[in-house]
């Protein structure tokens, strides 16, 4: 595999990917932004649901990407709890809980304009206190055969990780899934930094891939690598901050 570097698979990618996302309604297919569901995604998910490890999961934790809204959908279906990041994590976190959805409202409840309203806000503290995630699922701008993914750019998910890491939610054996179009599976070598969460599956609507032989980050939040702002913006952050000391 060649090795290249993410800003150049990313631009690769997004050139396809535009071919097969769905635009969103408010970025388009501005994929900085965000990133989109895409044709088949629903395959995708039927290939999801059918693994023994989202059978048997409980509490599922799912990132608020657009080809994610039919599977946050599944989970309420199907009788199990969902934690989700707000976009950017600046509101932290929501859990979604099947009591808390009406009949026939479940597609409703989970899209990112009604979610924050039917769930309810959770902080680390009480994450750590009543839940293990059994599960994460994450879109991507793309993933290779080695599991490593990355996403717009901003490092959402690794801190997401590393936060849930910190506070016992999640160990080194939560299995991590990767949910994305073929066209953002690629056969390219990526740099892995000390902070990127492996994944284990890569799940798209024509394959199942497992993958083995890796570790995930096990140093929770490296304070001094983060971003500029991030403090300020990720309320999160400074909750965590707080329980360390």
């Amino acid at each position: 595999m060649k090795l290249m570097d993410k800003a150049s698979v990313r631009k690769l990618v997004w050139e396809k990917l535009k071919h097969v996302a769905i635009p969103d309604s408010r970025f388009h297919l501005d994929f900085n932004q965000f990133i989109p569901d895409f044709n088949g995604s629903h395959v995708a998910r039927t290939n999801l649901v059918d693994l023994d490890l989202y059978k048997s999961a409980n509490t599922v934790f799912v990132t608020p990407d657009n080809c994610l809204e039919e599977l946050r959908e599944q989970i309420v279906l199907d009788g199990k709890t969902q934690v989700m990041p707000t976009y950017g994590i600046r509101r932290g976190f929501v859990i979604l809980s099947p009591e808390d959805v009406s009949e026939g409202m479940a597609r409703y409840s989970v899209s990112l304009d009604h979610i924050e309203k039917v769930g309810k806000y959770i902080g680390l503290n009480e994450i750590r206190d009543a839940y293990k995630l059994d599960l994460l699922v994450t879109g991507a701008s793309a993933v290779n055969y080695s599991g490593v993914r990355f996403g717009k750019g901003h490092g959402f998910f690794d801190l997401e990780w590393a936060m849930l890491y910190q506070i016992g939610a999640v160990v080194d054996s939560t299995p991590v899934i990767a949910f994305v179009h073929e066209s953002q599976f690629v056969d390219i070598e990526l740099e892995v930094d000390e902070f990127d969460t492996i994944c284990d599956y890569i799940v798209t609507p024509k394959r199942i891939v497992h993958v083995e032989g890796h570790r995930k980050p096990t140093a929770g939040i490296i304070w001094n690598k983060l971003s500029d702002g991030m403090m300020n913006d990720i309320p999160p952050l400074q909750e965590l901050k707080l329980i360390d000391l």
